[in-house]
């Protein structure tokens, strides 16, 4: 699909990009992409965390989850 795509389109993109956004945002910008995929990262990894904790012990949630039921009432 982006078999076309070469250092002079990469260029092009590149100063549309500081045209665009002038060149004292650019290092704003980048800070924050690297600040959101950062906590994207540790995100995704928690998850998985979560999946293989709940995985290794489910009968700690059915007795949470019993625990919880009379308070509800």
């Amino acid at each position: 699909m982006f078999s076309g795509i070469g250092p002079p389109e990469i260029l092009l993109v590149l100063g549309v990009v500081l045209l665009l956004f002038g060149g004292k945002k650019l290092p704003e910008l980048a800070r924050g992409s690297g600040r959101a995929l950062r906590i994207f990262k540790s995100e995704v990894k928690d998850l998985g965390d979560d999946t293989k904790d709940e995985s290794a012990k489910p009968e700690a949630l059915g007795s949470a989850e019993a625990d919880k039921k009379p308070e509800q009432s």
